[in-house]
């Protein structure tokens, strides 16, 4: 079985040690000099070295050779998330005073000590307070403020870091060319992006990366992180820019799923481009719109349905700016009541010509059901049901059969959302209103339907008492929207 490539190339001595040079520099003068603490704390993020020098420590206390297989009776390590009661402490309690087999100096290496128990911390303060002087405690943890302050006090602690992507970059190149591995600059820097600040998680992606092809493009480690394609987010962020979130954002998201990508995996790549366009000033979204989407976004990966819940984001993260546009007033000059007209005599019959009829507008009530009612089908359900709106507008109005509305939707929920709880009575209601006829409403799924670029018409309130007047004569506010 092949060993690891993380393990292979670990660090065997505080030389080899990268990106914690100001760690590395401290200790080595300090074991020159000959200042060897009892009792010292590593913490910082994971993979970036905290055991490694932990190890390499111990031996160089004692004077020991350090190998990845190296073991000594002297040099004890703890797992403190499996022994973390306080039976465990009080047995390492009792041992401690037993005097080392053969080094100098008894090291206790204790990882992720934060595990503890509060009894178990209780009974190590008073060994860490007066320990025997044959023995030294080393204390690793992630978590560090997890520590409660009498641990801490009692040891000289040092920071890890987390790795730099340049320093990180330069190892997984040096590796590489050992293992005779052809990986190209690009693949190498979205490991170390991806590596989240960790050595170890990054030359994992290598060794799983160098597993697939010896000869690594960025486009394999794309597909081996299940990062989507800029392309793609670019276009759903295009999407969002416009102001009115279409099927294109959808169409995106389901292209994306089919093509095994995760919804976590996108809400976190939207989320570093809306940051860093935020970052440089060049944002797409208006700042409290971009501001609240990464707040929703980040909620993606730990919902129950983390598809849908970042479906109902995007559309629901952009909605329709609307602006009041007062109407050109109009002039109206007074003037004089004109007699009215004289009769028409005919000369055979003299009896008066019979006048034409007048054509009149049609009323509310009397309107046409066709295409051209649905802009304000569709501000009226706006107005009452803004939610519903937002599904109903997704679809395709077809009224080319009489007395019946067929909606044709490109995505199932949205079909059986408008069937829900009385929805679709809710449509027949407010086209009966509208036209005064009433319609059945049919709803199909059809995948190539396009929903109609139409501006919504929202019915305006009549003006109350003599305003009405006022307004007829200046016209009123329209709605626009943009």
């Amino acid at each position: 079985m092949g060993q690891a490539l993380y393990r292979k190339y670990r660090s065997k001595s505080l030389d080899e040690i990268v990106g914690q040079k100001h760690i590395t520099e401290t200790l080595s003068k300090a074991l020159k000099q000959g200042k060897i603490s009892h009792a010292y704390l590593f913490t910082g993020p994971r993979g970036v070295g905290k055991t490694s020098v932990a190890r390499i420590l111990a031996h160089e206390i004692n004077g020991l050779p350090y190998t990845d297989d190296s073991a000594h009776l002297d040099i004890i390590e703890i797992d403190a998330a499996s022994n973390r009661r306080i039976d465990e402490i009080r047995e390492l309690r009792d041992k401690v005073y037993v005097a080392p087999t053969s080094a100098k100096y008894k090291v206790y290496i204790i990882d992720e000590v934060h595990m503890l128990t509060r009894e178990a911390f209780n009974a190590l303060l008073k060994t860490l307070e007066e320990p025997p002087e044959h023995v030294v405690f080393i204390l690793a943890t992630t978590d560090a403020h997890k520590l409660p302050e009498t641990i801490v006090s009692r040891t000289q602690r040092f920071n890890f870091k987390p790795a730099d992507s340049k320093e990180v970059v330069g190892l997984l190149g040096n590796i590489a060319k050992k293992e005779k591995i052809k990986v190209s600059k690009e693949a190498l820097e979205l490991m170390a992006t991806h590596g989240g600040g960790s050595f170890r998680d990054s030359v994992g992606l290598l060794d799983q990366a160098s597993s697939h092809s010896q000869s690594i493009e960025a486009d394999d480690v794309l597909s081996l992180l299940g990062i989507p394609p800029d392309e793609a987010i670019n276009g759903i962020m295009t999407a969002l820019a416009k102001g009115r979130p279409t099927n294109a954002i959808v169409n995106s998201l389901v292209s994306l799923y089919d093509n095994g990508y995760q919804a976590a995996a996108i809400a976190k790549q939207l989320s570093q481009l809306i940051r860093q366009q935020l970052i440089d000033g060049e944002s797409q979204l208006d700042y409290d719109t971009a501001l609240n989407l990464l707040e929703k976004l980040v909620e993606v990966p730990t919902s129950h349905n983390p598809a849908r819940f970042l479906e109902i984001c995007l559309l629901t993260s952009v909605k329709p700016s609307i602006s009041l546009v007062a109407a050109e007033p109009v002039i109206v000059t007074a003037e004089p009541p004109k007699p009215a007209p004289e009769p028409v005599v005919s000369p055979k019959t003299e009896e008066p010509a019979q006048e034409k009829p007048q054509k009149t507008k049609p009323s509310a009530s009397q309107a046409v059901l066709d295409e051209a009612i649905w802009p304000e089908v569709l501000g009226a359900l706006k107005k009452k049901h803004n939610t519903l709106y937002g599904v109903v507008r997704m679809a395709e109005p077809d009224f080319s059969e009489a007395g019946t509305l067929k909606l044709a939707f490109a995505f199932g929920f949205h079909q059986k959302r408008i069937k829900e709880n009385g929805n679709q009575q809710l449509l027949v209601d407010i086209i009966r209103d509208l036209t005064g006829q009433v319609v059945s409403v049919e709803c199909l799924l059809d995948k190539n339907a396009t929903p109609p670029k139409t501006e919504v018409k929202e019915p305006m309130p009549e003006p109350p008492g003599d305003l009405s007047a006022i307004s007829n004569i200046f016209g009123g506010a329209e709605l626009l929207e943009s």
